[in-house]
């Protein structure tokens, strides 16, 4: 049940996301378009809410509670940058916006990794807490081995995104040529 609850708060969450910006920008209603956005939060409320009651029933803690952690986290970290980024790239195609601004090249790139890591960082503490809290409720009285392998994942997760920030440091990338004269005009000149 859970790993459908999962897969449901997934696709609910792209199905209130293309909703929200088709009634904001196709549909010209950008308040109503707001408020379904603001309904995805709920969606990963319910997904905690259900995994505590399937614990709490005496489901033996798994994998897909430790899932489950992590899809969190991951919401909570990334979920309002991922509506943001797209609502940028909805005004810019459906409404005649500005072009979003790209990562950049060299230092400015190198920076968003950081920012992107730091998100990660809080992505695997929101987890890492959910899971920490699974493992005391679930105490002495069930396996709590796979919770404590989604800890290390979650730290993993964060290591290996340090290493891709550290290499965009290290080896800043370069702007290919015109690229420049594009990222300082927030519209393509033709």
């Amino acid at each position: 049940m859970i790993v459908a609850l999962i897969i449901a708060c997934e696709v609910g969450f792209w199905v209130l996301l293309a909703a929200g910006l088709g009634l904001r920008y196709l549909a010209k209603m950008p308040r109503l378009g707001a408020a379904v956005l603001l309904c995805e939060p709920l969606m990963e409320l319910i997904l905690l809410v259900v995994t505590t009651i399937d614990l709490k029933n005496g489901a033996e803690p798994d994998w897909k509670h430790g899932l489950a952690a992590l899809y969190i986290g991951y919401t909570v970290a990334f979920g309002h940058y991922t509506v943001k980024w797209l609502d940028g790239h909805a005004a810019h195609r459906l409404a005649g916006g500005p072009k979003p601004a790209g990562a950049g090249y060299g230092k400015a790139r190198a920076v968003h990794e950081w920012k992107l890591w730091a998100r990660t960082v809080l992505g695997a503490a929101v987890a890492l807490v959910l899971l920490q809290a699974a493992i005391w409720y679930v105490g002495d009285a069930g396996d709590i081995s796979s919770l404590r392998a989604w800890q290390a994942g979650a730290l993993r997760v964060a290591g290996i995104h340090a290493l891709v920030a550290v290499a965009y440091t290290v080896w800043p990338s370069k702007a290919p040529a015109g690229a420049e004269e594009d990222r300082r005009s927030p519209v393509r000149s033709r």
